[in-house]
């Protein structure tokens, strides 16, 4: 088993694999496999960080960050999304999960990257270091329960002075 970087030969494979990764989610609309294929195509994508979990030739897990702004009044900042992370039912449960995220968070941090702003289950990711967006007067542009949104600082107080609301790419919307 190892982690790497996702390759345009795996893109048929992740889309599968993230497909039946949803398909029994109550909180999803069972489209994030779209979702991805629009952020590969987008000015947010950065290649590195578009993960595989891989096992005896099976792409068992995926991650994905991309690029975003936070902005506030004329000020914006670079930050990064937490746009999904897959893993096969089969191996759910495993920490294939936990590892993506902290390799990512890894390789992030190496990029020169300093945040992550996600939209998720608020028991799961407070396990890797997150915290509600709302601690660092940080929104995001959905109309979803405050204990779902999270950030978490790659580098320390790297959102100590940053508030305002999130900006996604525009393919979060289509």
């Amino acid at each position: 088993m190892f982690v790497r970087k996702e390759e345009e030969k795996d893109y048929n494979q992740v889309f599968e694999l993230i497909e039946k990764a949803f398909e029994n989610e109550e909180y999803s609309d069972h489209r994030e496999q779209f979702l991805v294929e629009r952020l590969r195509n987008s000015d947010g994508f950065v290649p590195d960080l578009s993960i595989v979990f891989e096992m005896n030739g099976l792409i068992v897990g995926y991650v994905l960050l991309t690029k975003i702004k936070i902005n506030h009044s004329n000020s914006s900042y670079d930050s990064l999304a937490l746009a999904t992370v897959a893993v096969l039912p089969n191996y759910q449960g495993n920490g294939i999960g936990g590892h993506l995220i902290e390799f990512t968070h890894k390789k992030a941090k190496e990029l020169g990257f300093e945040s992550i702003i996600l939209l998720g289950h608020p028991t799961y990711y407070p396990k890797f270091g997150y915290r509600k967006a709302s601690e660092f007067d940080i929104q995001l542009p959905f109309d979803v329960p405050d204990e779902n949104c999270m950030a978490i600082e790659l580098v320390v107080d790297a959102l100590k002075n940053i508030n305002g609301m999130v900006e996604y790419p525009k393919e979060f919307y289509q």
